[in-house]
């Protein structure tokens, strides 16, 4: 038996949670999200600085709870993902050299016409369009499909992305990567 890509937990593993977000530029640390449904994990690298950031996002607009999203700015679409670029920036990142991998999105019902409020769709749609509006384009992803819970690693030196869904493992590498 093979080992995976990326052993599945190391002592410098830095756990993202639900509605959460860390930024890191320790080239050994790894950044782990799991149990990805209809949430989206954004992952952002940038190799010159040495700077990654990983977001695990719940709902796409704070619009429906502002008292959440003054609180937990990570919970919604609208509120994290800038909040995500401005504490990769505050480590030395710039937008330009940044790299944008994103997972999840899942359907919540067992087919997706059981899936009546369509978040992961409306996850991945609120995130395409805010990142277009500032000029960042998605480098890959991996969204959509069935609610089987997706993990996904980001290795902060390196900016390697592993994707592991319903126990198969995928590296995430933005196109010419």
């Amino acid at each position: 038996m093979t080992a995976p890509a990326f052993p599945l937990r190391r002592d410098n593993d830095v756990v993202v949670g639900m509605a959460e977000l860390k930024c890191s530029r320790e080239p050994a640390e790894r950044l782990v999200t799991y149990a990805l449904g209809s949430c989206l994990a954004v992952a952002v690298h940038d190799p010159a600085a040495g700077v990654a950031g990983l977001l695990h996002v719940m709902m796409p607009d704070s619009v429906i709870d502002p008292g959440k999203a003054a609180a937990n700015p990570a919970m919604f679409v609208d509120t994290g993902v800038p909040m995500l670029f401005k504490s990769c920036y505050a480590l030395g990142a710039k937008k330009e050299r940044m790299t944008v991998i994103v997972a999840g999105g899942a359907h919540q019902g067992d087919n997706e016409e059981d899936d009546r409020f369509r978040i992961g769709k409306r996850n991945f749609a609120a995130l395409r369009k805010l990142l277009w509006r500032n000029g960042v384009m998605i480098g890959a992803a991996e969204v959509g499909g069935s609610r089987q819970p997706r993990t996904l690693w980001m290795d902060v030196g390196s900016g390697e992305v592993l994707l592991k869904v319903n126990g198969r493992e995928l590296a995430l590498k933005p196109a010419g990567g």
